[in-house]
């Protein structure tokens, strides 16, 4: 009772004044409740023995920062039995001369960011109890990478989600400086191919740049869920990257300005449409790129690089969607559009689609709720 009531004075001191709407309209034991009951639905239905590629290592990536919220130990072996499984690789060809980095879902594909983003969960499970070869493939296929003089590895929004967080991630292990600097020269050029500096927002890939590709209505199209990876993936980048990092302004200027951009785009409903600046263009809920901006909202404004007072109505309306329309009676979670790489006018999304990387998108956004409530 007293934690409720310590909550509830702080929401209403967040909101300005006690007759003001609180911070987010729910308690720290009612999220906590349904993260069980989220991740809970999830693992009693899907067994850990998956492979390593992007939308089964997403899910780990949420799934590690419920167990930080809850200390299930449950939730951290369904991580560890799923990185045995794959024995802490992600693609596993040996022959350096054959690692390829277009798109690929085959063991030769070793430099594509979708089979590297598990190693941002081998490396959170290294800091739990650490033990090299938790991290050794992450370092050989990094430090390889790294030693090329190849800069355009991440040719798609989704790749800064996927890698970024690993080079700051290994950076905090080894304390090897290359990490950073790579990370931002890799950076750079994404920038340079898919960010729309008018807009502040991010192409999914060259393929969709304005005007030679348009939303229905003629509009620029910015896929959610892409610039859901970006959001979620600078916020990730920022709580590891050194203070005095001297990139760290770089960062956190894409990072505020997606947050202005973003919020214009938000639905009176909570949610953002998969074309976010053409509602029209694929109308309805989308579950995977709000429970990412969600998140990035939190992180933000729990970490002081967003006001609170400007972004937690975001917040509010958008925890609302998750919490309201999302989530599903059994721990289900729906209108998650299904994996592909564009919003696609006519596609059926509905409370039955569900992915397991939407899952892992809406256990980041809860638990970072979790940490706002906690302050």
């Amino acid at each position: 009772m007293k934690r409720l009531y310590a909550a509830s004075l702080l929401a209403a001191s967040l909101a300005g004044c006690a007759s003001a709407p609180p911070a987010v309209d729910t308690s720290e034991q009612e999220v906590i409740g349904i993260i069980n009951k989220v991740n809970g639905y999830w693992q009693q239905r899907e067994a850990p023995q998956k492979w390593a590629f992007w939308d089964i290592a997403a899910y780990h990536t949420g799934n590690m920062e419920a167990y930080q919220i809850t200390g299930n130990p449950a939730w951290r072996k369904y991580s560890e039995d799923w990185a045995a499984h794959n024995n802490w690789q992600g693609a596993k060809s040996t022959d350096k001369a054959t690692w390829k980095y277009q798109y690929g879902e085959t063991d030769d594909h070793v430099l594509f960011g979708d089979w590297q983003i598990c190693f941002q969960t081998y490396a959170d499970l290294y800091k739990l109890d650490p033990d090299p070869k938790k991290i050794a493939r992450a370092r050989e296929v990094m430090e390889y990478q790294m030693s090329t003089a190849n800069k355009d590895y991440w040719w798609w929004s989704d790749g800064l989600y996927m890698v970024m967080p690993v080079m700051t991630k290994l950076y905090t292990i080894t304390g090897n400086r290359q990490y950073l600097d790579k990370l931002h020269e890799y950076f750079e050029y994404s920038n340079s191919i898919m960010y729309d500096s008018d807009a502040q927002l991010y192409y999914r890939d060259a393929r969709y740049v304005y005007p030679k590709h348009q939303s229905v209505n003629g509009k620029k199209d910015f896929w959610s869920r892409g610039d859901g990876w970006v959001f979620a993936g600078l916020a990730k980048v920022l709580k590891d990257l050194p203070k005095d990092d001297p990139y760290r302004a770089d960062y956190i200027a894409k990072f505020k300005g997606m947050a202005q951009a973003l919020k214009k785009a938000q639905t009176d409903d909570g949610y953002w449409t998969r074309s976010l600046l053409d509602p029209q263009h694929a109308p309805g809920p989308e579950t995977s790129g709000t429970a990412f901006f969600v998140y990035g909202y939190l992180w933000g404004i729990n970490n002081g690089l967003l006001e609170r007072d400007e972004y937690l109505p975001v917040v509010r309306k958008g925890w609302r969607y998750l919490s309201k329309t999302a989530l599903q009676a059994d721990g289900k979670i729906g209108y998650v559009q299904p994996i592909g790489d564009r919003a696609i006018p006519g596609q059926v999304v509905d409370q039955n689609s569900t992915t397991a990387f939407g899952v892992g998108a809406y256990l980041l956004a809860s638990s970072e709720l979790v940490r706002l409530l906690r302050q």
